[in-house]
């Protein structure tokens, strides 16, 4: 996979278009499909909870797997805190392997 940066500073009228990276928006659009799954499965996990807030923490590349890791925050009744949330899957086929969950204090 090509690492493309586009570089084009454009200054017409006002406005200014910076440089984007390319590999950036990859990386987003990959784990994207995670988040969504951790907040799913998360909603089944606590289905009276409201999740309030979700951020990508990272991803850990091993031989075979990957784990992508997430941190959600969760209010239920008068309790908040935090979920940390563990999608582990191959890597060749994106089949799920495991999901963990860990509730934290703020």
């Amino acid at each position: 996979m090509k690492k493309i940066l586009i570089s084009l500073i454009l200054l017409t009228a006002g406005f200014a278009f910076i440089a984007i990276d390319s590999s950036i928006v990859e990386a987003e659009e990959k784990f994207e499909k995670w988040g969504q799954l951790a907040v799913s499965k998360t909603k089944e996990k606590y289905p009276n909870a409201e999740i309030k807030d979700y951020k990508h923490i990272g991803r850990v590349q091993g031989t075979n797997t990957t784990v992508e890791k997430f941190k959600l925050w969760l209010k239920e009744n008068d309790k908040e805190f935090g979920l940390l949330v563990n999608i582990k899957f191959d890597k060749e086929t994106e089949r799920v392997i495991a999901i963990s969950f860990k509730e934290v204090k703020k």
